[in-house]
């Protein structure tokens, strides 16, 4: 335990890390304390939580037909009646995530205090955010180190797109996608980086291998779109270790290997059902049509309002920095800044459910990349009139933000 305490793990950056994401926390509670309207339980919301349950008390499995929804309080949405029973978008996992707050005890049921139910539908997603901009504050600083690390979780702790999804205020339970989708990503460059030392690395690489899995597993299992992460996953692995190809693919058959492990878990290991619920899903809602329709790129753009003033402004800013400026066109920028076009792209050509889903992934990476290039351009001649630049405008987002939430409840 002495060598795990260390200043080099618990330092002033860590310390600093750790206030963020206080004020990250207190900024959710604040929201779901004021917010009256938004905590009344809704019926889809109060569907997701009674599928979990049930399964959680070894019922039949979550989002599968079940003849025990007559009885439930809550009738399936449209989408899951029409796809005979079966959900098309998402797997149990999503289900046992959005239950995992009252499987201990009572609560099972709005009952008596709405307000009280509310907090615990909404605590799974608390801790997933919290946990996200953990991640996101620990893979800025290792590649761009603790300017790029300060500035990418401070943007992310005054986003109102992040509170709101961690609290589900008017906004769809993403979070357990988009932190599962971040680990991918970046656990899958961290373990090829590592095939360069001289150890056996597969085995080496063991908890790296479980960590892909179940990044992958909660990612799929939350949004079943997020399959094509099985393709990236694989592609940055062989880009980064382009000498070292079959390590690489062992270790990335071996974490798809724990992530269908977990997959099927979810599914009470029941083999036939699983595939039954592969069959009805809708993994890819592509419409070429899309890309002429303007009410796509509006979506697009709402979100990336939404995410705050400072992502808003910086991101072109940057984006003009990565064209002209070589030294920025490096790996550590070029991977999350693909990723997040990818994303993109894949929200403009899925108008339906799945594309607002992959808008909402595309920004933690959003904040990688532009926390990257501001990074690289406080290490030049200009660091002063930067640096004033920079925390004044991550100042002023957070003003903002923070004037937004005073004004919840108030009418």
């Amino acid at each position: 335990m002495g060598k795990f305490f260390t200043r080099e793990r618990f330092g002033q950056p860590q310390v600093l890390a750790a206030s963020l994401l206080l004020i990250f926390l207190a900024q959710c509670f604040w929201l779901l304390a004021r917010g009256t309207s938004p905590l009344e339980v809704d019926s889809s919301e109060l569907f997701r939580v009674q599928e979990g349950l049930r399964q959680w008390r070894g019922g039949t499995i979550a989002g599968t037909p079940s003849p025990e929804r007559l009885e439930a309080a809550s009738p399936p949405p449209l989408e899951i009646e029409r796809n005979q029973g079966f959900d098309p978008d998402h797997s149990p996992l999503w289900y046992l995530l959005a239950s995992a707050a009252f499987r201990g005890g009572r609560g099972s049921s709005p009952g008596d205090s709405v307000r009280f139910w509310g907090w615990l539908a909404r605590l799974p997603y608390i801790v997933l955010g919290v946990l996200l901009g953990a991640s996101l504050w620990y893979v800025a600083r290792r590649l761009y180190g603790n300017a790029g690390g300060y500035v990418a979780l401070t943007m992310y702790g005054f986003s109102p797109l992040m509170i709101r999804s961690s609290t589900l205020w008017l906004a769809q339970p993403e979070m357990g996608a988009a932190w599962g989708t971040f680990g991918a990503i970046f656990t899958s460059i961290a373990v090829a980086h590592t095939l360069y030392a001289p150890r056996e690395v597969v085995l080496w690489n063991w908890r790296r291998i479980l960590l892909l899995g179940l990044s992958l597993a909660l990612a799929i299992g939350c949004q079943f779109s997020l399959v094509i992460l099985v393709a990236i996953t694989l592609a940055f692995m062989l880009y980064v270790a382009p000498t070292r190809r079959m390590a690489a693919l062992a270790i990335w058959g071996a974490a798809v290997g724990v992530a269908f492990v977990l997959l099927l878990a979810s599914y009470a290991f029941h083999l036939g059902v699983l595939w039954q619920g592969i069959r009805h899903a809708r993994f890819f809602g592509i419409s070429l049509a899309a890309f002429t329709m303007r009410a796509a790129y509006e979506r697009i753009w709402l979100e990336l309002v939404q995410a705050g003033p400072a992502l808003l402004i910086a991101l072109p800013l940057t984006l003009a920095a990565y064209t002209a400026w070589r030294r920025t066109r490096y790996f550590g920028n070029t991977a999350p800044l693909l990723v997040a076009g990818l994303f993109l792209l894949c929200a403009v050509a899925t108008p339906h459910y799945p594309g607002a889903g992959f808008a909402f992934l595309a920004v933690p990476f959003l904040f990688v990349f532009v926390s990257g290039v501001i990074a690289d351009l406080l290490e030049t001649r200009q660091r002063a009139p930067v640096t004033a630049s920079v925390w004044g405008l991550l100042a002023a987002n957070a003003l903002v933000n923070l004037t937004q939430l005073a004004r919840v409840g108030r009418g």
